[in-house]
Formats: C-alpha cells, sequence, structure tokens
C-alpha cells in the first residue's frame, strides 16, 4: 500500500497476534503495547478473533468458509509481516493458537511471509517448548522466519499498566527493535 503523499514511506503492515485468551495476558499486553509503540513506517495491528475461530477441520475448509476464518486470512492477506507472542501449556502451544495456526496453513496464508515471535516468558523455561513447536510450525508452513526479530524479554504481570500496556522504556525499546526488524526483512523483500 503506498501513500501518494510526496516523500511518504511506504508502510510495512504487521499483524499482531497473542497465543493467549486469557484476559490480563501479559503476550496480549506486549502486542497492545507493539501497537503503541510502532515506528514511523510501520502499521501495526492486534488481531482480536482467535476465541471465535472453529475447531479446524480440513473437511471444513473449502470456500465459503467460516466467517471467523475467513476474516482471519483478509488480515492476514492484507499484512506484510506477522509478530507472535504465546505463552506455553503444557510444554507446548496453547490448543486456541494452535488452532488458529492450523487455519492459515490450507490457505497458503503465510507462505513466505517474514514471521517473529516474542516471548515474554518469565518462567525459568522461558516457554521454550512452545517457541520450539512454534518455529517448526512456521517454518513447516513456509513462512520465513526471521531471527533478528524473535526475541525474550520477560514481562512481569507486575508491569503491566491499568490500561493493559508496558510502560517500562527499555521494554518498549525491546519492542520497537523487533518491529524494525521485521520490517527490514520485508522492505528487503520488496521489489526495487
Amino acid at each position: 500500500m503506498t501513500d501518494a503523499t510526496p516523500g511518504a514511506i511506504d508502510k510495512v503492515r504487521i499483524l499482531l497476534i497473542s497465543g493467549s485468551l486469557r484476559a490480563g495476558s501479559t503476550n496480549g499486553a506486549l502486542l497492545q503495547t507493539a501497537a503503541a509503540v510502532a515506528p514511523d513506517g510501520i502499521a501495526a495491528t492486534v488481531y482480536d478473533g482467535m476465541a471465535r475461530l472453529p475447531h479446524f477441520n480440513p473437511d471444513d475448509d473449502h470456500d465459503p468458509v467460516d466467517p471467523a476464518v475467513a476474516d482471519l486470512r483478509t488480515r492476514i492477506a492484507a499484512s506484510d509481516a506477522l509478530l507472535l507472542s504465546t505463552p506455553e501449556y503444557i510444554g507446548a502451544l496453547p490448543g486456541s493458537f494452535k488452532n488458529l495456526l492450523d487455519w492459515t496453513v490450507g490457505s497458503g496464508a503465510t507462505y513466505e511471509m517474514p514471521v517473529a515471535w516474542v516471548n515474554v516468558a518469565a518462567s525459568p523455561t522461558g516457554a521454550s517448548d512452545a517457541h520450539d513447536s512454534l518455529r517448526i510450525v512456521m517454518s513447516r508452513s513456509g513462512s520465513d522466519v526471521v531471527e533478528d526479530a524473535c526475541v525474550h524479554i520477560p514481562v512481569p504481570r507486575a508491569i503491566v499498566g491499568a490500561d493493559g500496556l508496558i510502560a517500562d522504556e527499555g521494554i518498549r525499546a525491546e519492542i520497537a527493535g523487533a518491529l524494525v526488524a521485521l520490517a527490514e526483512r520485508v522492505r528487503d523483500k520488496r521489489p526495487s
């Protein structure tokens, strides 16, 4: 999408998806903060429809798909990249988040799309099993995993404000850095 204003920058559109349905999730807070601190040239939007997605069944993956699935796919298609943040649940991806990812595979929605994730877990394991699983899923779906944008930023619940945002400037800078790394990959892939 190009802005016709002289000197305008082509914005990189990044869709932010949390793997948590929990109200007050630190993953959700991190992504809400990412939308708030997105640097110039980056339009970051939070996807909030995961709870509305039906259980994935390949037999149902045909036109017309469920409206919630169509919305997810439309939002991904309108994006240049994805930034994900997910907790770990019993050593793996939460089921609802894996369900969302399953709905993206059949359509090829994320094929060759730059993707990254931010790990916010303050636990000793750092949700490493969930992120290993996420790496497998995104790699096998043909996504372009942007390693420079995959970062670990511990976010204790206590630093999330009443507005659902993280005010800590150091954490905000790290989040903005992940967005910039992801946007750079998008710009590198664009035709000259």
